[in-house]
């Protein structure tokens, strides 16, 4: 296997701590063809002017995060721009005390491109946007940077873009720091640009601040950050990106909200972002939320205790798990089968012998039988994951590194590897909350 040694050293690493890596992600990936396949058939439609919304449902460590991920990694490669973020106490979708302008702040802090996948994109995309405005104006208009009108030609291209705007809510306002940005850029203002960047990352805490520092007496706030978010998709394709798609992982969050009104509040704007997609009023832009089954079907504090959402999203009578509607708004993810899970160890054997330099020496049949091992155990067919299985199998190739004298088989046969016992319990998990 030829992979850079960074990067398999950001998947052994990521995958033996619980987590996604955000990079390597192609040289992993098994399954979940209907899943992606599906998620892929919302992207054309999105880069068509449409828009979606899904929620991806599976149990802890069930490979919610790594299918967000997978297909992020994908949209990227289409020219999409795409920014996520995982909901916490501090970042919800609505709250009071900042805590809805914290998750517009995060999803803007890791806006990523292609070009820039690592996040902290949005100034990327502002200068290509003028860059590209430029290119147009020598190529179509036929008018050379020196020549006097250049300014003007640009500028009058730019307005093009940023009218389509004026006609949506806050676009006005949007477009008004759109044109001041571009008006620093050609003087060469740098701390007008900044503070225009400051703005949109939504880091001004009053009017006042911004009315004297840009002229605008508007800024991004708890109840209309999702507004901005509208804004960009659409600024977005006009600056030549295919659409923006949104990842909001751990809804769990919002499950876990202590005050009922709160979180009806939280189910409430969730309800104005799919009602937006489904009926046309937002363009060019996806959004896929991640949470787990108690989270979403709980009827007592999940999403399902919010009528208006259960009533959209519950399954009709005829879905079952052998016959899953992808086309439904949410995806329940399946198992994934012995086989698939044997075919992800031995590229996880292979990306482990790279990482650490050494031919590798585990069989195909000592693979299998560790599988074999794994889902042997008691409850194995409803409770184990994904996270669990890879742990302890990079556990397993770690301890065979520094033990070159063990031998696989010898410790699959014997009590020095302890498997691990992770919660797979998701009712145990919210015990606390049944008081």
């Amino acid at each position: 296997m030829k992979i850079p040694k960074r990067i398999a050293a950001a998947v052994i690493n990521s995958l033996k701590g619980g987590v996604v890596p955000r990079i390597g992600l192609p040289y992993i990936t098994v399954g979940r063809e209907a899943e992606i396949s599906a998620l892929l058939n919302d992207v054309d439609i999105i880069s068509e002017g449409g828009a979606s919304f899904r929620f991806i449902v599976g149990k802890y460590g069930s490979g919610k995060s790594f299918l967000l991920q997978t297909i992020r990694n994908y949209v990227m490669d289409k020219n999409f721009v795409v920014v996520d973020a995982d909901l916490s106490p501090e970042r919800r979708l609505q709250g009071t005390k900042g805590q809805g302008l914290a998750t517009y702040k995060e999803l803007v802090r890791n806006m990523s491109t292609k070009t820039r996948p690592e996040g902290g994109a949005l100034t990327l995309i502002l200068e290509r946007w003028i860059s590209n405005i430029q290119n147009d104006v020598v190529s179509c208009d036929n008018i050379l940077p020196e020549h006097p009108d250049f300014e003007k030609a640009v500028e009058k291209r730019i307005f093009t873009v940023i009218n389509r705007l004026s006609e949506m809510v806050h676009g006005f306002d949007f477009a008004k720091l759109l044109n001041l940005y571009f008006k620093a850029y050609f003087k060469g203002d740098d701390e007008t640009k900044n503070k225009v960047v400051k703005w949109f990352r939504g880091e001004y805490i009053s009017k006042t601040e911004a009315k004297a520092e840009l002229g605008v007496n508007i800024i991004i706030t708890d109840d209309d950050w999702y507004e901005y978010i509208k804004l960009f998709a659409m600024f977005l394709k006009g600056a030549g990106y295919s659409g923006l798609l949104i990842l909001v992982d751990e809804l769990v969050n919002i499950y876990k909200i202590p005050n009922s009104i709160t979180r009806q509040y939280n189910y409430e704007k969730i309800l104005t972002m799919y009602n937006d997609t489904l009926q046309g009023k937002a363009k060019y832009m996806g959004i896929i939320m991640g949470g787990t089954p108690q989270c979403i079907e709980d009827t007592r504090r999940g999403v399902y205790s919010y009528e208006a959402l259960r009533s959209r999203l519950a399954e009709g009578r005829f879905a079952s798990e052998n016959a899953r509607d992808m086309l439904a708004p949410v995806i329940k993810l399946a198992p994934l089968t012995n086989e698939e899970m044997l075919v992800l160890t031995e590229k996880l054997s292979k990306i482990h012998s790279v990482l650490f330099e050494y031919e590798p020496t585990i069989t195909e049949g000592e693979l299998a039988e560790f599988i074999k091992i794994e889902f042997g155990r008691i409850g194995a067919e409803k409770n184990i994951t994904p996270r669990e299985v890879i742990r302890d199998f990079i556990e397993l190739l770690n301890i065979i590194y520094q033990n070159p004298k063990k031998s696989v088989s010898e410790l699959l046969g014997s009590n020095e590897f302890a498997f691990s016992t992770a919660d797979t319990d998701d009712d145990n998990d919210f015990a606390e909350l049944e008081i």
